[in-house]
């Protein structure tokens, strides 16, 4: 928990001295979010799924895939700051929710969502 206080802090100071806040309000944050994932994306794209293990782990790809994951993890916290959210708090309560919704032995081994009732 520490070393991501500690980064979100370094994020700060970095928008700081360009004086970036003033462009980082939801809209754009999540923009650039989706931008990133995106260029995630397109590290993967024709790659069959069998493959993608490897395709990112190869020497001369694994960098890039790095940078982008790196990208959208950046815009993530940027956003929970910005929003005031913490985001292990707000990811473990969605996991909770997860685990409600998708019990491990109904869904275990199924990429299917399980059937809601009624």
């Amino acid at each position: 928990m520490e070393r991501l206080e500690a980064l979100v802090s370094e994020l700060r100071a970095f928008v700081a001295e360009r004086d970036w806040r003033k462009f980082h309000d939801p809209k754009n944050l999540s923009m650039l979010l989706a931008s990133e994932a995106g260029e995630l994306l397109a590290l993967f794209r024709w790659v069959d799924n069998a493959a993608a293990d490897a395709h990112a782990s190869d020497e001369g790809r694994r960098a890039a895939v790095e940078a982008e994951v790196a990208d959208a993890a950046i815009a993530v916290l940027l956003l929970c700051d910005r929003l005031g959210f913490d985001l292990v708090e707000i990811a473990r309560k969605k996991l909770e929710k997860n685990r409600a919704n998708y019990p491990a032995d109904v869904v275990r081994g199924s990429a299917e969502r399980p059937s809601r009732g009624g």
